[in-house]
């Protein structure tokens, strides 16, 4: 299994959180991203989140591997959603282990921040009032 994936379907992380148990872990943070029903004050109907995903793959794997070296953690694993997403979807799953909670905890912060300040996805809010707008995911 690849540490970090694009998904065009509905992020199941039962597997991703699987692939992270390991006897030497005594703690794992995970992270959910979910689609919201607004932004900035103004009502969201929902999402469509586009990215090149060879690319993303890429930088995402480049994050994590940087983690695993920043960090004292066992493991760490990202799955980020591409197209069309619903109020409520989970758009971006993280998962880390580690020997301690301290270590899972903050690789688990520093993985999604890194993620949507790195990774090339763009989401696209549709709003209420019928307009739409491009955002960095």
């Amino acid at each position: 299994m690849m540490q970090f994936r694009i998904s065009h379907s509905a992020i199941d992380n039962t597997a991703w959180r699987e692939a992270l148990c390991d006897s030497r872990c005594g703690a794992y943070a995970a992270f959910e991203g979910w689609v919201r029903n607004h932004h900035d004050g103004r009502p969201v109907l929902g999402l469509h989140y586009q990215g090149y995903a060879e690319l993303a793959e890429h930088e995402g794997g480049r994050i994590l591997a940087e983690a695993m070296t920043r960090f004292d953690i066992i493991d760490a694993r990202c799955i980020h959603r591409v197209g069309d997403c619903s109020i409520g979807d989970m758009a971006v799953w993280v998962g880390v282990s580690a020997a301690h909670r301290e270590a899972a905890f903050t690789a688990c912060r520093w993985i999604i921040d890194e993620v949507k300040a790195r990774v090339p996805i763009w989401k696209h809010e549709r709003y209420a009032d019928g307009d739409a707008l491009w955002r960095e995911a």
